[in-house]
């Protein structure tokens, strides 16, 4: 019986301490989180005391949390420094020195302790201690009331390599905005400021040996080195290395206006305010080019002591090097048989230019080849296969797909994404009795080459044991499949695209249907492969006979534990084409903390409902203890759109709208405007988040609903939810004559809301919806998700949560 009780007793404990640790609300979670009963009540004094060698960067520390905490909690807590016996705060660093510009230098670790007397911080670094402190800043919150948790953390980075990549050449940004992110960044733990400062739309780095880069090709907007200077202490005094990119060969067209005489075609050249790839390329066969990379590189270490520089070299279109005679002769006499070549050659004498100034190279996957030292560093935003291929060759690699924060995405599907690439998909345990079935499919897009691929069944109509697809360059993923049919299927997977749902629909050899991009319809269509075969009649091995029939894939892979280890981990990203001053903030946070997590926290952290819960906290903390202007650019940018007007009714309309996520909305600006510097950022999409959070709480709690739905709270506060939704159409009326664009949408909006009440008051009664009936809703959910001003009406998909409740007549 003591046993018994000891046991259950055990239990209890087990199961309230997990809870206890649930309620921490940190971002990214530590590695290691064990909490007791109790807490500790700061009072309006703390002495502290600093143990080890003190030094500036230590007092630093200590009046950065002082200030911090009085941002977050409104309370001026005065810090007396004390002796060791008689600090409530105690900090232990064994090296006060800010962070390295070696990356293998680095000890981000820390020790985390706070008992109902005292707060204990250890780390062996500096860096460490930074980033305890930013646990210790958010455990205090923003109640006026001080109260800590006991609690023993024990944390460490999961990946070397945490980096955030701004574009300040597609839109340029101040340096007090700059300063901003790199405080968020520093909250959360990221440590590498990826600085893209050149690109086709701007040089924005002064340069003394080749000052017409800044003059001609900036229109006025660049740092000088003084200001880069301020900016790489500003983030090392926080704990974060500066990365600067310079794109060459390709990706050069700021070059061009300012030295065309470097180029590999005559011009002439003018300033470039289109996005995209453009053809502009440096020589590699003029000698004069390599003098420019020198003199550029020997400025940029001089102002970037960070051990790595970012080269760029992706998307090199070959046309000018192809249609240029004396770079044909060149080719000839060096041996280099295409341009895939030519570019390798003009990295080989890069790299040894970057070796003279010890520095390292860092440059998208197409400047991997073999003849490359295996120090430099893969970036790959080509995906998972881009990371297999670098670490299996024996070159590191980090990875931005997935992480690309200019695309409206769920911060769910960034949180799955790892940049420890899936296990390559195995096809086993075929059986004479399964049979295959392959379709192709194309996916057209406004903007590049349709989408296209195949996806098989394996099995029979009965029973599916396997559903994967191949994308045509890429290796081949499992889906989910949620319904199969003769006449149709439903399946799902996460893609460089975002997460896709795919509804197909048979006919004979032909499939139609939509693929649902984020939260977009894209248009499918595609024919049977007739090699579809059965298993049932086949004399030759069944297994081998069937690979051999399975529709082409790239290969991938297997990576072994030292391959796994060559990935240092990954960026966020934030390409410039939708964002500028006035939206930076909104577009990076809070996403950008729960990147963080992903690539600091345990692998195993995967639970979506925690992540949410923890970053609706933790950017309201960020906003109070850093500035972060997410929440006031929105409220800025909807005010100007109600002019005089009340904001209400724009913001309740706002609430029922998403941006089309993907690049739909650049496929849309191609497709019907100047995709340029000239299109506006000042509509109502670009006041918007990516990801509709409020729709989110809402369709949880319909989720919970439908589970047993009844007259019940929950069923009154959706219902009140949706009243005031279709109420609102009335309150936006007169903001549709100031932006009569917007009325397509308030109609679709003001429909789908009503439609959703009657079918909420439906489902109370029944469980049967008329064929008809189902039909005409389902019309109207297509129609709200095509896009609208760049917009989806996201309503729509709690509309068709509840139309899926009913089973039809």
């Amino acid at each position: 019986m003591t046993k018994y009780l000891l046991l259950v007793t055990c239990l209890f404990c087990s199961v309230w301490v997990n809870a206890q640790m649930e309620q921490l609300l940190l971002m990214p979670y530590p590695q290691k989180v064990e909490r007791t009963q109790g807490q500790l009540v700061l009072g309006e004094t703390v002495g502290f005391a600093v143990e080890g060698k003190k030094s500036a960067a230590t007092t630093a520390l200590v009046k950065i949390l002082g200030k911090r905490i009085q941002q977050q909690t409104g309370q001026s807590l005065r810090l007396k420094n004390t002796s060791y016996s008689n600090a409530q705060l105690l900090i232990r660093v064994e090296d006060a020195q800010p962070i390295s510009n070696y990356i293998a230098d680095w000890d981000e670790s820390y020790q985390l302790n706070i008992t109902a007397a005292k707060i204990e911080l250890t780390a062996k670094q500096l860096v460490g201690a930074q980033r305890g402190l930013e646990t210790l800043l958010q455990l205090i919150g923003t109640d006026q009331k001080i109260s800590l948790p006991v609690v023993s953390i024990s944390d460490h980075p999961r990946f070397k390599w945490r980096g955030l990549l701004l574009d300040t050449s597609r839109h340029f940004f101040s340096v007090a905005t700059i300063k901003r992110q790199i405080d968020a960044m520093a909250a959360a733990k990221y440590n590498i400021f990826h600085w893209h400062l050149t690109d086709d739309q701007g040089w924005r780095l002064e340069s003394k040996k080749y000052p017409k880069l800044h003059k001609l090709a900036s229109d006025g907007e660049y740092y000088t080195r003084k200001q880069i200077r301020d900016v790489v202490a500003y983030a090392r005094a926080r704990g974060i290395q500066v990365l600067p990119e310079i794109d060459m060969p390709g990706h050069a067209s700021a070059i061009a206006v300012a030295y065309p005489e470097l180029m590999s075609a005559p011009g002439p050249y003018a300033m470039e305010y289109r996005w995209g790839v453009h053809k502009p390329t440096l020589n590699p066969a003029n000698e004069k080019v390599y003098e420019f990379a020198d003199a550029i590189i020997a400025e940029v270490t001089e102002l970037f002591p960070f051990e790595y520089v970012h080269i760029g070299g992706d998307e090199v279109d070959p046309e000018h090097w192809n249609t240029n005679p004396d770079i044909q002769s060149f080719m000839k006499a060096q041996g280099l048989k295409d341009h895939r070549a030519l570019q390798a050659y003009f990295n080989q004498r890069l790299q040894k230019v970057l070796q003279k100034y010890q520095r390292k190279m860092i440059g998208w996957d197409e400047i991997q080849h073999k003849d490359l030292p295996k120090n430099i560093v893969i970036h790959s935003w080509r995906g998972p296969d881009g990371v297999s291929d670098a670490v299996s060759h024996g070159f590191q690699s980090i990875l931005s797909t997935g992480y690309y924060l200019d695309q409206a995405q769920t911060g769910a599907y960034h949180y799955r994404n790892d940049p420890v690439p899936p296990k390559p998909v195995v096809i086993e345990n075929i059986s004479s009795d399964d049979t295959i079935h392959s379709w192709r499919f194309e996916m057209p897009r406004k903007r590049g080459k349709p989408v296209t691929g195949t996806f098989s069944f394996i099995g029979d109509d009965k029973n599916i044991r396997q559903a994967f697809i191949d994308f045509t360059g890429k290796s081949r993923r499992e889906v989910l499949l949620k319904h199969y049919a003769k006449e149709n299927a439903v399946f799902s997977l996460d893609t460089w695209m975002g997460p896709v749902e795919f509804r197909m629909n048979f006919n004979a050899n032909k499939i139609h249907g939509n693929a649902i991009v984020g939260n977009t319809p894209y248009t499918i269509s595609g024919e049977k492969i007739s090699a579809n075969f059965s298993l049932q009649n086949e004399k030759k091995t069944t297994a081998v006979y069937a690979q051999k029939q399975l529709p082409k894939t790239e290969s991938v892979a297997h990576l072994s534990a030292e391959q796994e280890a060559l990935i240092l981990g990954g960026e966020a990203a934030l390409w410039a084409e939708i964002a500028d001053e006035q939206s930076i903030d909104l577009r990076l946070w809070p996403r950008a903390f729960i990147v963080a997590e992903r690539l600091w926290s345990a692998r195993d952290l995967q639970d979506e409902n925690s992540m949410y819960v923890r970053v609706n906290s933790v950017e309201s903390w960020a906003e109070k203890s850093i500035g972060l202007l997410h929440r006031q650019q929105q409220l800025t940018a909807l005010q100007k759109l109600a002019g005089k007007s009340e904001i209400a009714p724009v913001k309740v309309f706002a609430d029922m709208l998403e941006p089309a996520h993907y690049y739909h909305r650049q496929h849309e600006k191609s497709a019907y405007e100047t995709y340029s510097k000239a299109d506006p950022l000042n509509r109502l999409v670009d006041a918007l988040p990516a990801e509709n959070e409020y729709l989110r709480q809402f369709n949880q709690r319909l989720d919970k609903w439908l589970k047993n739905p009844q007259e019940n709270a929950d069923y009154y506060a959706l219902r009140a939810e949706l009243e005031q939704w279709a109420a609102n159409r009335v309150q936006l009326q007169p903001l549709l004559q100031l932006h009569p664009e917007w009325t397509s949408l308030a109609n679709k909006v003001d429909l789908v809301a009503r439609t959703c009440l009657d079918l909420l008051d439906a489902r109370v009664k029944t469980t049967v919806l008329m064929q008809s009936e189902r039909k005409k809703v389902m019309e109207l959910i297509q129609q709200a998700q095509k896009l609208d001003q760049e917009l989806v009406v996201a309503v729509a998909t709690s509309l068709e949560k509840i139309l899926n409740s009913f089973t039809q007549s």
